[in-house]
This record gives structure tokens, C-alpha cells and sequence, in this order.
């Protein structure tokens, strides 16, 4: 049983601001024990953006800043926007649209940029960037680093956090020392759909219960995420929204809860400067 006065924080999903499930998703993770989200923006040409220069994703940070505000209506705690350019964007201008990676990477570069903007009027808590998790060629690859380190530039500017959606490791290292370099600290550094074993950035942990026994038997700082993608023709696709809430019930069941407490009230602390608990009025669950 969650009590109600344990904040339940999914630190990575996203909502379709005008079909899909949008807020009814909402409402089945508060309906669950849910109380915290970080929604991110879907990826721009899902919303119809097909963009050339960084104020094309201006609509699309809109449009998602607009349905966290419904998203914040619906829980007993609230919703934060992470606003930023997904890194495949980068695959599809060259493959698709013909651009030159040089000319993708500074279409990308803006669009961070742009992100950059609404966070620092407070308007978004965290910016996004990072790159494929698939092979490309050097020339892509280059790029793409390029555009991750403008956003760990521009996070040092503002002081905020960088989610990342990369490849598949336990050690990232090498990335948050561009981040140090940058000025934007390790911790502030965020790895989305990770194991439960990192070095480098925290973990943003898929809330799958063998990821989950190793990031709590370990007592790192982690985060617990589902990266629901709300979309109806990939129901399949990584975890649902009750998923979060459901596994904070099974590791408190199994005597986690320090690690409950880790995930979701220190490291939310500690990289984004949030209060899960200040921010919860608690409710019937």
C-alpha cells in the first residue's frame, strides 16, 4: 500500500498534446497512486513539424507545455515540461530530407536553442538532447555529439538538466566529463531508459523489476521512468502509465524504501532542485 504521503515521480514519458490517450493517461497513473510527471515532448515530425530552422520548434514545445498544464490538473502533485530535439530528428533530415549533416546539426543546434528559452523563463524544467542509439556513419555521429554538448552548454548557462536518449551502456563517463567541461555537473547529467547500473550520468531507470532489484540494491541516485510513448498503433511499445506506480507498490512490498525514497524524492532533488514532497497535497488512494 502507498501512503499518501509518498510522492510517485515517472521522470520520462511522453503525451500526444492532440490525439492519442493524452490526459487519460494522466488519469490512469494518478488513478494508481501517481502524483509526479516529467512529460517530454514528443519527437517534432510526430506532432506534423517538419523543421528547417530552430523556431520551427517553437509549436512543438507549446503544444506540450500546454497539456502538462491539464496533465498538472489531474494529480495530487504536478507536472514539469523537459523540452529538447530527439536525436534521430538528425536520421531523418539526412536520410529523408536530403540535408547534409552539417546543415542537421545546426537545425537541431536552434532547436536546443529555442528549448533553452522556455526554461529559462521557468517555463520548462529540463532540456533534452542526445544521440542515436542506432549505427550511423562518422560524419552523423559527429554531429549529433555536437548538438549534445550545445545542450550541455546551454544547461550550464541556465542551470538545469540535460535528459539523454543514447545507446545502451553502464558506463557514460566520457559523456559527463563533456558535460563538467561545459560547466553543467555530472548529477545534472540524466541517462533516459536505462539499466539499473550507470557510471557517468543518473540513471532514469525503465521500471522493470530486474533493472529496478539493481538500481535499489545498489543506493546510487536513480530516477524510475516507463517512456510511454502514447501512441495507439505501438501499444506494445515500452511500459504503460501505471506502470511507475504499480512498481513503487512492489518494491515497498519487498522492504525498498530507502530506494522508493531515492527515486523519488533525493535524486529528483538532486538533479532538477525539485520538491516531491513540498509539491504534494495528498489525496484519497
Amino acid at each position: 500500500m502507498i501512503a499518501d504521503e509518498t510522492p510517485i515521480l515517472d521522470n520520462h514519458l511522453h503525451l500526444d498534446p492532440d490525439a492519442n490517450r493524452g490526459i487519460d493517461a494522466v488519469r490512469d497513473f494518478a488513478r494508481v497512486g501517481g502524483t509526479h510527471l516529467l512529460v517530454v515532448n514528443k519527437p517534432s515530425w510526430h506532432l506534423g513539424v517538419e523543421a528547417v530552422a530552430g523556431e520551427d520548434f517553437r509549436p512543438v514545445f507549446e503544444r506540450t507545455i500546454e497539456i502538462v498544464d491539464e496533465a498538472s490538473a489531474e494529480l495530487d502533485g504536478r507536472a514539469w515540461p523537459v523540452l529538447g530535439v530527439h536525436p534521430g530528428l538528425i536520421s531523418r533530415l539526412v536520410d529523408d530530407r536530403g540535408y547534409a549533416p552539417e546543415e542537421a546539426r545546426e537545425i537541431m543546434r536552434g532547436g536546443i536553442d529555442v528549448a533553452a528559452e522556455y526554461v529559462e523563463r521557468g517555463d520548462a524544467l529540463a532540456l533534452k538532447s542526445g544521440r542515436p542509439h542506432y549505427d550511423v556513419d562518422e560524419a552523423v555521429w559527429d554531429a549529433s555529439n555536437a548538438v549534445m554538448r550545445r545542450a550541455f552548454e546551454r544547461a550550464a548557462e541556465i542551470d538545469c538538466a540535460v535528459q539523454l536518449h543514447a545507446e545502451a551502456s553502464e558506463d557514460m563517463t566520457a559523456v559527463t566529463d563533456w558535460a563538467e567541461a561545459a560547466g553543467l555537473p555530472a548529477h545534472r547529467v540524466v541517462k533516459h531508459y536505462a539499466g539499473g547500473r550507470l557510471e557517468g550520468p543518473i540513471p532514469s531507470v525503465m521500471s522493470e523489476k530486474a533493472r529496478l532489484e539493481v538500481a535499489a540494491e545498489r543506493g546510487d541516485p536513480f530516477l524510475m521512468e516507463t517512456d510511454y510513448i502514447d501512441d495507439p498503433d505501438r501499444p506494445g511499445a515500452v511500459l504503460g502509465p501505471k506502470t511507475v506506480p504499480r512498481r513503487v507498490s512492489w518494491l515497498l512490498e519487498n522492504g525498498h524504501d530507502e530506494a522508493v525514497r531515492n527515486a523519488h524524492v533525493e535524486t529528483p532533488e538532486l538533479v532538477y532542485g525539485i520538491d516531491t514532497e513540498a509539491t504534494l497535497a495528498p489525496g484519497d488512494r
